[in-house]
């Protein structure tokens, strides 16, 4: 008898991006839907196919999407808001990529206008995917919502599978993490009443489901793992219990990941489901209440290889865990599984050829983890003499990291531990800072863009034919220098107030660092899925770090050579070049990113003093980064928050700190934005039409702030009047004289013809702004 192996879920966008090229041909017109639809059935069949191979025994179907699995969710149960022009029937690609992306509309002011029926329209809001780096679309809620079965789309795939000869188990998110993630548009309104009539239509799809031939339906409810209110117990074992008697001839395994059931265990295992998945990396501590609590023929399914990470896993070790709970459960009742989907790693490291043999050996991608898998079962259920040279394998490599000199720099310790608390403090409070700032000039309403400018296709190449030596060093600087020259003299003719250098020399806001920095790794082929077909090659930090050389100095000094005006100097933090690599995993987070810290702290001074006076330093990742279980935020915030004063804490008064955070919820850490104390931050809020302040007002936050107005991650160009409206509803929450004016984020990934009128639209929007004269002060908290 073996045990079974399940991979939750593999990644989706194909080994060579292949999903990313296809969806950006079809929304740019080159090709139609029958060619994108044909891509993504070839890269479902090989995934099937590979897990097949590989030996994996449940192999998932609907895991695939073309953009995001909530937004798939939302369109299977017919929650479309109106304002998309949706009514009834099939879903079609026009409205599913507008709730993913917007939609444009008629030309007015060089931009979009808006309209219904899917042309026009913004896209949905978008978050992290609890404390990941993937993003999902939020499902909008409002009273009297109704769903229906709008797509049959997992029991499509299902057949689909079928017909190719893989019996899969499906994969749907949950009930109650569905609606807990969404959003109310309504006041005053919990998503979670909408349940029971939810839960009809998830009863219907099994059915469906059951009756396409599927026996085991795996049911994703990460929200368990957070610290849930009686309320919301209540409605999960309403869910269940309805679910359960919706067919008898489908199987549920529960499925939670991203740490601890904690509270939620009893309540998970009790459940009427005939199975139930727990990550046992995040929390390995669960696995003793586990086996004393699960009740007899109860499915447990073990998450036992990490997910989230890319090093290789100590089989043995694993084993010397495990054995003990498949002992006590038997083979029978077990599943062998990673801690989550392995959407969050890339596809087979065994692409890698131009890693170090070293390296690479502390390494595990996707199809090695799976292999990894596969070796636990064979010695589980047939001693590890079964797989003596794999066991003796994974020995050597964990063995050869430990004592590998290439980990620890002993100048990087002793730096560390000569830091002291004045270092994280900036000379004066910020409203002494403020004075002594106003050297720079800057008109009410300040406008600057948040960095990046597009990365057109000339970009890439140049940037291409450098790394593969078509051209020199020397014609590749003269290439940026002129691109950069372009963008400076771009944004004085517009009138924006303090300028960028537009970062065409740059990679990735990470990827970019991380080159110069020493500890850090580079893959070649380790894509991973950030949303949509936005992918990201994370880093991967394997030792202490620590800065060599400046990393971004000439390129600030020359563009400010080229302007009078203020120009920025861009940093990513130390918290997001944390959150978004691969980390080791030998020393604590907090430690790796104090490491971090003390080399930006280098950049930062060498910045100002090169004449560069304003630097703002990205963090978008520290509401990423909050664990999930309340009681281990605090500690996390007072690191987080040290390591970002660490970097930025250096500087005169008269120089401005500014920092980024997008796609963040603020009001649970907005203490910890505060205790940030940058002079000035910028944060998205175009989609949330600056909802997002309401936790500043509330918190009373004394310094500047650069609430979006221009939705980046959409190809609509906002008009003067949408801005100005938005700017307008900002003055309603903060005073005007505390505001900038910005878009959400970088525009990288957007055309300069999207570019353009938007930006030029946006310094009109403040313009007319600044015409009024009496500012709105602001509104006090309730």
């Amino acid at each position: 008898m073996s045990i079974p192996i399940s991979t939750l879920g593999t990644p989706r966008i194909g080994p060579h991006r292949e999903l990313k090229t296809a969806l950006e041909a079809f929304w740019a017109g080159k090709q139609d839907d029958t060619a994108l639809l044909a891509t993504a059935a070839q890269l479902r069949a090989a995934n099937w196919a590979r897990q097949s191979l590989l030996g994996v025994t449940h192999i998932p179907s609907n895991d695939f999407s073309l953009y995001d699995q909530m937004l798939d969710m939302s369109t299977v149960l017919g929650a479309i808001p109106a304002h998309y022009g949706w009514r009834s029937g099939p879903v079609p690609l026009s409205t599913y990529f507008a709730m993913a992306r917007g939609s444009q509309g008629q030309a007015h002011d060089g931009c979009a206008h808006g309209g219904h029926g899917g042309a026009g329209v913004p896209a949905l809001e978008m978050t992290k995917w609890f404390d990941t780096n993937y993003h999902y679309m939020v499902p909008e809620f409002r009273r009297g919502q109704s769903f229906e079965l709008a797509s049959t789309k997992p029991i499509d795939e299902f057949r689909e599978a079928a017909g190719l000869g893989f019996h899969t188990h499906p994969v749907l998110i949950g009930p109650i993490t569905y609606l807990t993630l969404g959003k109310a548009t309504d006041s005053n309104f919990d998503p979670l009443s909408l349940l029971p009539g939810l839960l009809p239509v998830y009863a219907e799809l099994l059915r469906g489901l059951a009756a396409a031939g599927a026996d085991w339906v795996q049911l994703d409810e990460p929200c368990l793992v957070l610290d849930l209110d009686e309320k919301t117990r209540a409605a999960v074992r309403l869910a269940y219990d309805e679910l359960a008697t919706a067919t008898s001839d489908l199987k549920i395994m529960m499925t939670t990941y991203f740490g601890g059931l904690g509270d939620n265990l009893g309540l998970a295992l009790n459940l009427p489901v005939a199975g139930l998945h727990l990550d046992l990396v995040r929390a390995p501590g669960q696995a003793q209440r586990l086996v004393r609590e699960a009740p007899a023929g109860k499915i447990l399914s073990l998450g036992v290889i990490d997910g989230r990470n890319i090093w290789r896993s100590d089989l043995s070790a694993t084993l010397e865990r495990i054995e003990p709970i498949v002992a006590a459960l038997g083979p029978h009742r077990t599943v062998l599984a990673p801690s989550c989907s392995l959407l969050h790693v890339p596809y087979d490291l065994e692409a890698e050829t131009g890693l170090d043999a070293e390296l690479k050996g502390w390494l595990a991608f996707a199809v090695q983890k799976i292999g990894e898998l596969k070796t636990l079962s064979s010695a589980l259920v047939g001693g590890r003499r079964s797989v003596a040279d794999a066991l003796a394998r994974s020995d050597a490599a964990a063995a050869a990291r430990r004592a590998s000199p290439r980990i620890h720099d002993s100048a990087v310790s002793a730096r560390l531990t000569a830091v002291t608390p004045a270092m994280a403090e900036r000379q004066h409070p910020y409203p002494l800072r403020r004075r002594a700032q106003q050297w720079l000039g800057l008109p009410p309403l300040p406008t600057t863009t948040i960095g990046s400018f597009p990365q057109t296709a000339a970009v890439r190449k140049a940037r291409s034919d450098h790394a593969k030596g078509r051209i020199g060093n020397a014609d590749y600087q003269r290439f940026l220098r002129e691109e950069t020259a372009r963008a400076v003299a771009w944004q004085e003719e517009i009138g924006l107030d303090v300028l960028v250098h537009g970062e065409f020399e740059r990679n990735d806001m990470v990827q970019y660092f991380g080159e110069q920095l020493a500890g850090y790794a580079f893959t070649q082929h380790g894509w991973v899925q950030s949303y949509g077909s936005r992918c990201v090659r994370p880093p991967i930090i394997y030792g202490d770090v620590w800065r060599p050389r400046a990393m971004t100095v000439e390129w600030a000094s020359f563009a400010q050579s080229l302007t009078k005006r203020p120009v920025k100097g861009m940093l990513t933090g130390p918290v997001t070049m944390l959150q978004w690599s691969f980390v080791r995993d030998d020393i604590e987070r907090a430690e790796v990113c104090r490491q971090i810290a003390l080399a930006l702290r280098d950049e930062v001074r060498d910045l100002e003093q090169a004449g560069i006076r304003i630097i703002q330093i990205d963090e978008p990742a520290i509401r990423e980064g909050l664990p999930l279980e309340h009681a281990e935020r605090e500690a996390y915030l007072s690191w987080a928050v040290a390591c970002f004063r660490l970097a930025s804490c250096g500087v005169d008064d008269a120089t401005q700190i500014h920092t980024h955070m997008c796609y963040s919820e603020f009001n649970d850490i907005i203490h910890a934005v505060g205790g940030l104390d940058a002079d000035v931050i910028s944060i998205e809020t175009a989609r949330s039409k600056m909802e997002l302040l309401d936790a500043f007002r509330a918190y009373r936050y004394p310094n500047e702030i650069g609430p979006g107005v221009y939705d980046i991650h959409s190809p609509r160009c906002p008009t003067i009047d949408e801005m100005r409206d938005l700017l307008a509803k900002a003055r309603e929450r903060i005073a005007g004289d505390q505001l900038w004016v910005n878009p959400d984020c970088g525009l990288k990934t957007r055309g300069w013809d999207e570019v353009r009128p938007a930006l030029v639209n946006m310094v009109a929007a403040a313009r007319i702004l600044r015409t009024e004269t009496t500012p709105a002060k602001v509104a006090t908290s309730a």
